[in-house]
């Protein structure tokens, strides 16, 4: 058995999970759009799948390994949502629909075999691959999502962000004073923050003609980079608690 090889959930983990997602959609916009896609989404998937196989090969949770590899599943996650629509003319409503059977079908997977969800228990091989394939799902379910609410339906990049914003906090409050499961409140909040970032990105880094700030896709995944940097830096300093210290917290349904 392994140690626990993810973080506590703590608020610096929101920050630099909300940072991950936002940097996710403008790298994402940047890459495809400056070199040819035929090439960047292939060499994408490569640096994807390596991040991960550094990420399996570690005994324990390395915060710079660890966000790394999420990093570059928001990279290559958005990519897969935004082929799927441009590439393929699937509308953003039927991806989101196709992706949240997917993120469905490997909870049943997850606690069919494991039965737990909990964040706390990745201390398993099988656990562990159930993670991120959960962790990719979500990324594609909130890019459908997100880009289903800002264009689809109308609302643009800022309103998007903050309807996002104001869902993303109902769980945790839900958690706190009405009783939801921790496990349901922490993984509702982790799909949400996806289409939470990323909307924010978006309105940064989109021209005015698209509702946006007008910044760039490469500016400002510069900023978000170095933030992160700078989040992950903090992560590493800080003191890990011990991997069982939480471990019934996030229990699925006694």
């Amino acid at each position: 058995m392994l140690r626990n090889k993810v973080p506590e959930v703590t608020a610096l983990f929101w920050a630099a999970k909300l940072l991950t997602t936002a940097l996710g959609e403008t790298a994402s916009d940047f890459l495809v759009k400056t070199f040819d896609p035929y090439l960047v989404v292939p060499a994408t998937f490569v640096v994807f799948a390596a991040a991960l196989v550094v990420q399996f090969a570690a005994r324990r949770y390395v915060p710079w390994i660890y966000w790394l590899a999420v990093l570059m599943v928001a990279v290559f996650g958005t990519m897969v949502a935004d082929v799927l629509h441009v590439q393929f003319g699937v509308p953003y409503l039927v991806s989101a629909v196709g992706f949240a059977i997917v993120l469905a079908a490997v909870f049943l997977g997850w606690y069919a075999t494991q039965r737990t969800l909990s964040v706390h228990r990745i201390d398993t091989r099988a656990r562990e691959a159930f993670y991120w394939c959960a962790v990719l799902a979500t990324f594609a379910l909130g890019t459908a999502v997100g880009d289903l609410t800002a264009v689809t339906f109308g609302l643009g990049f800022l309103a998007s962000g903050l309807l996002f914003g104001l869902l993303f906090a109902l769980p945790g409050a839900a958690y706190r004073w009405w009783g939801m499961g921790a496990t349901a409140a922490f993984w509702t909040s982790y799909v949400l923050t996806r289409p939470f970032g990323a909307s924010f990105a978006d309105w940064f880094s989109r021209p005015h003609s698209l509702g946006g700030l007008g910044f760039g896709t490469g500016p400002v995944s510069l900023v978000l980079l170095a933030a992160i940097v700078v989040c992950v830096g903090l992560l590493s300093r800080r003191p890990r608690e011990s991997s069982g210290s939480r471990a019934g917290s996030l229990e699925v349904a006694q």
